[in-house]
């Protein structure tokens, strides 16, 4: 008996302006157009005569979005035993850097202005001669470091490792 009493009610609350369009058919979003595809990268300013080029759009892997070449990465690790002329820049934490942003660099707020340079991982003295790109950040607030790079130096994409930078 209550519930015929409360039926109606049900009903006049949904004639409500607040529940109208409650149950109609949502509309469906329009299809992707070409238009809406993900645009290319803009190219990156680089000392590399033949840079790496951007990975391609369906990339999933890491080794998909790494496309320097063995010579690029031989090139990198050739790191000379004893430097001449390098003055170290000072520390920084390491984080990964946008892995469509091919090549072998390190953007830092150590520097201001493109130049070639040496990182090494404080934790493990591995190092490997890199790009330094300036990343217009605050002293102190951190560098992100290539896909590429990290992998030259055998850190995890994940960490966060302790960096040194050089430079000439």
């Amino acid at each position: 008996m209550r519930l015929m009493l409360l039926a109606p009610l049900a009903l006049c609350a949904c004639a409500s302006p607040s529940m109208q369009g409650l149950f109609a058919p949502q509309p469906t979003p329009p299809a992707a157009t070409e238009s809406a595809a993900p645009k290319p990268p803009e190219p990156v300013e680089t000392l590399d005569e033949t840079p790496a080029p951007p990975p391609r759009p369906e990339a999933r892997t890491v080794e998909e979005f790494d496309t320097t070449s063995a010579e690029d990465r031989a090139e990198a690790l050739a790191v000379n035993p004893e430097p001449a002329g390098e003055r170290r820049l000072g520390f920084t934490v390491g984080s990964l850097g946008s892995p469509t942003d091919p090549g072998i660099w390190v953007k830092t707020p150590l520097v201001s202005k493109l130049t070639a340079g040496r990182v090494e991982v404080a934790a493990t003295g591995k190092s490997a001669n890199i790009e330094l790109r300036p990343s217009g950040g605050d002293a102190g607030s951190g560098s992100q470091v290539s896909l590429a790079a990290m992998r030259l130096l055998g850190v995890g994409l994940t960490e966060l490792p302790e960096l040194v930078l050089y430079a000439p």
